[in-house]
């Protein structure tokens, strides 16, 4: 069971030389993951865990998801990253920046619940989200 803070201190006895010892302190550290699922165009859903922090797209390229390009590499300068975030989700990802919009402007098959994923940091509050691949992303 991990502790109530994950920044608590435990202490770690080392053996520096015969009947010599030193105190060292180390920070526990717990990484906490968040179940999205995605949906390739053509059906196929891959559940992953990804990491506070990390984007949607990010999560997309290191679990190999089919179709999502990033092309940029996450600097938000093109639209192959374009995801279809399920609308009971939305909410979760906050609202598009105007950079976001005007990029969406070159995404193909544009709707209400698009969104760019290098835009979108994973949050505790995505845990379980789905989001949909589009057939093409130009």
């Amino acid at each position: 069971i991990p502790p109530q803070n994950p920044a608590d201190l435990i202490e770690v006895m080392v053996k520096k030389a015969a009947r010599t010892y030193e105190f060292l302190t180390v920070a526990s550290v717990y990484v906490v993951m968040v179940k999205v699922t995605y949906i390739e165009s053509n059906g196929v859903e891959r559940v992953t865990a990804l990491r506070l922090g990390q984007t949607l797209m990010d999560g997309a390229i290191d679990n190999e998801v089919e179709g999502v390009m990033a092309e940029c590499g996450g600097l938000c300068a093109c639209s192959t990253c374009h995801v279809y975030v399920e609308d009971a989700w939305l909410q979760a990802c906050g609202e598009p920046s105007e950079l976001e919009e005007g990029m969406l402007d070159f995404a193909a098959d544009l709707r209400a619940n698009s969104r760019l994923s290098c835009q979108i940091q994973i949050t505790e509050a995505m845990d379980g989200m789905v989001v949909r691949v589009p057939e093409r992303q130009y």
